[in-house]
């Protein structure tokens, strides 16, 4: 049976597929239009369950806005060149839109969605056999301020909202960009999990008893290290990347502003990176293709 190409521009336009996968997904299934198309719903999960086992470390950040609400959503891919491409960052950006409108409550949930008659995880599948590297929705996180919620996105690698009530929108901006580069874990010091400072608490007093200093002065010494330790972690208590003089929780405080929450994901943070040769992974997606 003869395919036209009209009949594989369909099908394409409808999937997303590649022109020589749908010719031949029409030819497979003599023309059935609904067969081609489950059959390469099938040949993109076949390809996902392939690659699933490859480390996906790269990929972008993308950050979607909308009224009352922010979304934020890290999707991975296995290399930078594939984290540039148009396509793949098109993908990211509508799952960070379906974060926002759906408001789903974990991953499995967010994958779970149907979005126009395909579950998201269909459409990642389908992704993966279309962009042919292993693709993974690592993280989300929706955020309903308080306050008026500021973005910021670096090179698509690192993103941030800040909850902030107060101030304009330069201070916003600014306090999100000095989250992107210090890295602060909490707001400010009566947030931090009381384990996490009993556990410093317990490191700081172990070193210092070995300084044969009186009771008391250790004592000192260990509450003023922890001090030092919970200013280093929150962003109250670091000192403002762009100027040295000032505290961020100073720079709030002389414009009458507050940081109610704040959200920072950066790309592959905490993947183990696998190192290889570069020759070699090139010749061995050389022959995955041949």
């Amino acid at each position: 049976m003869a395919i036209t190409a009209a009949e594989v521009k369909a099908l394409r336009e409808a999937t997303g597929a590649g022109m020589m996968d749908c010719k031949r997904a029409l030819t497979e299934t003599n023309g059935d239009a609904e067969a081609a198309r489950n059959l390469l719903r099938m040949k993109g999960a076949a390809a996902a369950e392939k690659k699933a086992g490859r480390a996906a470390a790269e990929g972008v950040i993308a950050v979607v806005e909308g009224p009352g609400a922010v979304a934020m959503a890290e999707v991975n891919c296995e290399t930078d060149f594939v984290a540039r491409r148009q396509e793949f960052q098109d993908y990211a950006s509508s799952v960070a839109r379906i974060v926002l409108e759906k408001d789903p409550a974990d991953l499995d949930a967010l994958l779970a969605l149907q979005v126009n008659g395909q579950s998201l995880e269909q459409t990642r599948q389908e992704a993966v056999a279309r962009i042919g590297e292993n693709i993974t929705l690592r993280r989300f996180q929706r955020l309903a301020p308080q306050g008026a919620a500021v973005s910021y996105v670096h090179n698509d690698r690192i993103g941030v909202i800040v909850d902030l009530e107060g101030g304009d929108a330069e201070l916003g901006k600014n306090i999100a960009m000095h989250v992107a580069a210090m890295r602060p874990q909490h707001v400010a010091p009566n947030d931090v999990p009381a384990e996490v400072v009993e556990r410093e608490r317990a490191f700081l007093a172990g070193q210092a008893a070995s300084s044969g200093k009186p009771p008391q002065i250790v004592e000192r010494m260990v509450e003023g290290r922890l001090r030092k330790f919970l200013s280093g972690i929150c962003l109250t208590g670091q000192v403002y990347v762009r100027d040295s003089d000032l505290t961020v929780g100073k720079l709030l405080a002389s414009q009458k502003a507050r940081v109610h929450a704040f959200v920072r994901f950066e790309v592959g943070e905490g993947i183990e990176r696998p190192t290889s040769d570069l020759a070699e992974e090139v010749e061995a997606q050389l022959r995955e293709h041949r």
